[in-house]
This record gives structure tokens, C-alpha cells and sequence, in this order.
């Protein structure tokens, strides 16, 4: 990839809509946001103005560099960015400006063509947003519910999903619409807690859904309805997933696995972790120890059969091995930690150990075969996390400050520190994202920009 670097501390001032503001998760970071233990201040409020773009240096994206949706490409918490700087100066990467005028929430990011899509709440109104990259410009708005509210934070908490040229996203409070990416028209809406009998959890819907093949799959949580498959040229029910105690939605997003064969997708719920088979959506396997009875966020991670999921609420995490017989898959816990007690922030899982920012004892690493504790350090405080490069860039919650940490299980080896440009009074709930060899940090109706090759 070919960077070309001009003036790294150019601002972007944009036209920004009509606001005004005060999530919990997500996913999301986030996916997703819980609800804190302690109600964060009041979001600052973004006044409505307008200025000429001044310009930075944001719109060297790799040809064809797309990130469709929440937790990168393959729903991993990995970026495939390779090449990043190895260091950080004393005050952190250089950088590049800040894009304004995405409203009030806590929703991620997803881009292709150059242009960011995401969701915000300007004024009265939840909006789902397209702005270009390079300037900051505006490309379209449409209006997609009324703006959500709650004392833990305002505005939406998922991240739309890309699918070639159209664009999925779902709001705080249920509506679901495919948009046409390139203008914002609408092609079909719903809105999955009506439709499904469901009920609006008590931080709002934090889910980013997921697009696999010809569905849309998301989590109304209704009765006979926990997960569901629709039709994505349609909104059309495909099928209904039926799982014993008509588990409500959580905080999180759903993950697709392939168990010896059989594709299914396993999502962290109201009560527990549980699999559905993704070709019907029959109901295969579920986990409740690692369920909190407040808030269950973080996305879990997979590999080799191996299942792992935590909470936060002193609860902790679990690991279930997943075994498929003819086409059926079975769940049996190998251990519990206590050592992982993960609210909001998120999972990475790198070369076999599971990396989170735990309610006690900081940023921690696990061995995800045995649940052996690798370390725990502190770090920046409790923090959202992603994986570029072989590295760990973590999100504290409350100040906003950005470690970036060697994924290794041999020690905390921090490599550098920043300290985000002009906070808001925000929690910074929103994920860290790694794309196209930058650093993005959404912070309410911004996106601040860093340079890390």
C-alpha cells in the first residue's frame, strides 16, 4: 500500500446536520456497548455549523480498501493492515485530522469507495449517516427513527454492514433498513422488536447484523424468534430460530463458526451463549456460565472447536468445546476463568490466547486452551481492544487514552501511548479501529484520525 503523507495536523472542519445530544454498547465496541457500573457525564453537545474543509491527509486508502462491518472482515476484532510502525513518538502517531458531523452515539464505522457510513442522532432524530473520507463531505442522510435516549449515554450503538451496493443498519430501538449504498434510498425497513414480539433491551440494541450469503441475520429475541434470517433483497423471514427460554437479545453480534462441517452462528444473548445451525436455524447448543444477569457484550471468539465468551459483573469467562456429530454440534465446558471479566470491551484472540480488558486487573492475557493467565497489567484502565499487525491497540473508557501493545503471552509490552485530541465528556465506549494503516477513534459526532505506518 502506498501512503502519501501531507501536513499530518490539518483539522477537517465539515458542514455538520442539526444536533443536539447527550450507549451503551458495544461494538462493538463497538457490537455493542453495556452499561457502566457509574453513569458517564453527559455527552458534549455538538453545536450546528458551518466551515470549509481545510483538508488531511485521509484519502490515501489502499486501492479497493473496504471494512464491511463490525470487527473487520472476518467478525474477528483483527485488522489485516500489516507495516505498522513498530514505535510511537513520546506523544503518540502522527495525526491527521478529525471528521465531524456523525452525531451523537456510540456506533462504528464501515467504509468502501472512500465513503464512512454510520449512525448518529442529530437532534430529534436517528440518522444513518455517509460522508466521504478524504474531505468530510457529506454524501447522504436517512432518517431512520427517533433519537434514542438513556441517561447511560444517547444515540445509536451498531455499525452498518456494506454487501456490494447496499448498505444494512440497524437502530437502537429495532428499525432495520437496506439502503441503496450509493444514494441512501431505501430499498425495505423493518423494525425487528415489532415484528417479533421482542423487547428493547434496557441500554438500547447494540447488535451490527451480520450478512451471510443471501440472508440478513440479526437477534429480535422474540418468542420462537431469537435469532432470525431474512431475505436480504426482501427483509423476508427465511427462518425463525426457536431456542429453549426465548433468550432475549444482549449486547453483542453475532458469530459465524464452522464446527466440523456444519456452519452456525453463535451469539451471546440475554441469558447465555448459544449456537444455532445456520442452514435452518435449528437450535444446537448453549452455555450459561458465562452469562451476567445485566449485560452480556463482548462477541465471543473461535478456534479449532474452541468456544470463548465472558462478562463483566464479576461473572467471568468460559470455554466450551464444540463437537459436531452427522449434523448436530454439542457443547461441553472445559473451564470457567475468573480472570476475564470482560463488560464492554471486547475479546482478540492471537496464535491461541485470548486477550480482554477485565473489570479487575486490567488488560489480561489467557492461554484459551487451558485458561492458564499469561499476564495482567493495568495499561490504560478499563478499554475496548482490537488486533492490527500483532499488536493490541487499547481504548480506555473514561479519558480516552490509547496504549499500543505487542500481542504476546510472554509479558505487557507496551509500544506506545496516545492521548485523543479534544474529548468530548463522553465515555469512549466506541472500538478502536485499525484500517488502511490508520488509527480511527469515534468520539461521539467525530472520528479522529491517527497515522500508524
Amino acid at each position: 500500500m502506498t501512503t502519501t503523507r501531507k501536513c499530518a495536523t490539518h483539522r477537517i472542519r465539515v458542514f455538520q446536520w442539526l444536533l443536539i445530544g447527550a450507549t451503551a454498547f458495544v461494538v462493538g465496541a463497538g457490537d455493542s456497548i453495556a452499561a457502566p457500573p457509574k453513569s458517564p457525564k453527559t455527552a458534549k453537545k455538538a453545536k450546528a455549523k458551518s466551515s470549509k474543509t481545510k483538508g488531511a491527509n485521509v484519502e490515501d486508502l489502499a486501492e479497493g480498501a473496504i471494512l464491511p462491518q463490525f470487527l473487520g472482515v472476518n467478525r474477528d476484532n483483527h485488522s489485516d493492515d500489516t507495516g505498522l510502525a513498530n514505535k510511537w513518538p513520546p506523544k503518540g502517531p502522527p495525526y491527521l485530522g478529525v471528521i465531524s458531523g456523525l452525531g451523537v452515539g456510540f456506533s462504528n464505522f464501515s467504509c468502501a469507495d472512500g465513503v464512512v457510513y454510520t449512525l448518529g442522532n442529530f437532534g430529534d432524530r436517528e440518522k444513518v449517516v455517509a460522508v466521504k473520507l478524504a474531505d468530510g463531505k457529506p454524501v447522504w442522510d436517512y432518517v431512520l427513527a427517533k433519537a434514542y435516549q438513556n441517561s447511560f449515554g444517547d444515540g445509536p450503538r451498531g455499525t452498518p454492514t456494506i454487501d456490494g451496493d447496499r448498505l444494512f443498519a440497524l437502530g437502537a430501538t429495532g428499525d432495520l433498513v437496506c439502503l441503496d449504498r450509493a444514494t441512501g434510498d431505501k430499498v425495505w425497513r423493518k423494525n425487528i422488536i415489532e415484528d417479533f414480539r421482542s423487547g428493547i433491551p434496557n441500554w438500547g440494541i447494540c447488535e451490527s447484523v451480520l450478512i451471510d450469503g443471501d440472508r440478513v441475520i440479526c437477534t429480535p429475541g422474540g418468542p420462537g424468534a431469537t435469532l432470525v434470517a431474512l431475505d436480504k433483497s426482501s427483509g423476508a423471514v427465511v427462518w425463525s430460530a426457536a431456542v429453549p427460554g426465548n433468550d432475549g437479545p444482549g449486547y453483542s453480534s453475532i458469530l459465524p463458526i464452522e464446527v466440523g462441517g456444519v456452519l452456525q452462528y453463535a451469539q451471546f444473548t440475554a441469558k447465555g451463549v448459544v449456537g444455532v445451525r445456520a442452514e435452518d436455524g435449528k437450535f444446537l447448543w448453549r452455555d450459561d456460565s458465562s452469562a451476567n444477569g445485566t449485560a452480556n457484550c463482548a462477541a465471543p471468539v473461535y478456534a479449532d472447536g474452541m468456544l470463548f465468551s465472558a462478562s463483566g459483573y464479576g461473572k467471568g469467562g468460559s470455554m466450551l468445546n464444540l463437537s459436531t456429530s452427522g449434523n448436530t454440534t454439542s457443547a461441553v465446558m472445559a473451564y470457567h476463568s475468573n480472570d476475564l471479566k470482560v463488560q464492554h470491551g471486547g475479546l482478540v484472540l492471537v496464535n491461541g490466547y485470548v486477550y480482554g480488558s477485565s473489570d479487575s486487573g486490567g488488560l489480561t492475557c489467557i492461554e484459551l486452551k487451558t485458561g492458564k493467565k499469561k499476564w495482567n497489567n493495568r495499561s490504560v484502565g478499563k478499554a475496548s481492544i482490537t488486533c492490527a499487525d500483532g499488536k493490541l491497540f487499547v481504548r480506555d473508557e473514561s479519558e480516552g487514552k490509547v496504549a499500543m501493545v505487542k500481542a504476546t503471552p510472554t509479558g505487557y509490552q507496551e509500544l506506545g501511548r496516545l492521548e485523543q485530541k479534544n474529548r468530548s465528556n463522553s465515555k469512549s465506549w466506541t472500538y478502536p479501529v485499525v484500517f488502511s494503516g490508520k488509527l480511527f477513534l469515534r468520539d461521539q459526532d467525530e472520528m479522529h484520525i491517527y497515522d500508524l505506518k
